[in-house]
């Protein structure tokens, strides 16, 4: 084939194609009532069968880490501060009331030198008073 040929053949327009119509199927798009298939659980709807209490009786700072790992996985802690110097009692307290802010639970006082830690899936409910001059005496 010579290039006079191969030029005509690649700029001819040839009609000998033939075309074909294909109706598409039509899509409908969901409507407003069917709801999607979620696979999301909200985990406040889930109830544990069991909650735990734990009791803890900290001699140092450094388990505070320890017993907000508890509150975070949702069990709830007492926490006896007698064993522990008074300026770190006092930073354990502000410690574990972040991480019970931070699952929206609650932070009690039970006694002198006793808290009550519990997450949002404890519900506690009542008070316990002391003597004001106890407390004082304390430094609480």
């Amino acid at each position: 084939m010579s290039i006079k040929n191969k030029f005509k053949t690649f700029f001819a327009m040839d009609d000998d194609y033939e075309y074909e119509y294909v109706e598409e199927a039509v899509v409908e798009a969901p409507s407003k009532f069917t709801q999607p298939n979620n696979n999301v659980i909200n985990l406040k709807s889930v109830k544990t069968a069991s909650s735990k209490v734990i009791l803890c009786e900290p001699r140092t700072f450094d388990e505070a880490q320890q017993i907000a790992d508890h509150i975070v996985s949702k069990r709830a802690v007492v926490i006896n501060l007698q064993r522990v110097e008074r300026y770190e009692a006092k930073r354990i307290v502000d410690f574990l009331s972040g991480a019970v802010y931070a699952v929206n639970g609650v932070i009690q006082r039970l006694g002198s030198e006793t808290f009550l830690c519990a997450p949002d899936n404890i519900d506690v409910s009542g008070s316990i008073t002391e003597t004001l001059e106890e407390d004082l005496d304390k430094g609480w």
